[in-house]
């Protein structure tokens, strides 16, 4: 299993409950997945191999200097490709940018950022069969806010 730190934006406790609801509901319908258990919901701004850790450190430390809380707006849901991540989208803003810019600092052109709240990661047929239980429940987080 490939091991990296990420830096992580994480949301305000209420969007927090209101993810944990939209979770809590896949898994009493038995869509548990494999994401990294018991991390709250955030949004990655930058990952770094393990032995960068140090950088790392002080790249977070000085960026949570430098960004107030701010808000987001999740307007939306997605699937990324090939299928095994089920996703809430935020809508791109400029202090969305503004945070990722300072974390990010050697973009991979190969994997351009696309920010987004993981849901559920597992296997593509099952996010697929996931995402009606999810519809369900979605509703847009208009005032989620997002520390940096």
């Amino acid at each position: 299993m490939e091991q990296f730190l990420t830096l992580m934006a994480d949301l305000d406790e209420d969007s927090q409950a209101i993810l944990s609801a939209w979770y809590k509901d896949l898994s009493n319908a038995g869509f548990r997945g494999n994401q990294t258990p018991n991390l709250p919901f955030h949004i990655s701004m930058a990952t770094f191999p393990l032995e960068k850790e140090q950088d790392a450190i002080e790249l977070a430390e000085k960026v949570a200097g430098e960004f107030k809380p701010f808000p987001v707006h999740i307007s939306h849901i997605g699937i990324f490709a090939p299928g095994k991540v089920l996703f809430g989208g935020p809508e791109r803003n400029t202090e969305l940018e503004l945070l990722h810019n300072a974390c990010e600092k050697a973009p991979d052109p190969q994997r351009p950022w696309t920010p987004h709240v993981t849901v559920l990661i597992d296997e593509p047929a099952t996010v697929c069969n996931a995402l009606p239980e999810l519809l369900r429940q979605y509703r847009t987080i208009r005032r989620a806010h997002l520390a940096g």
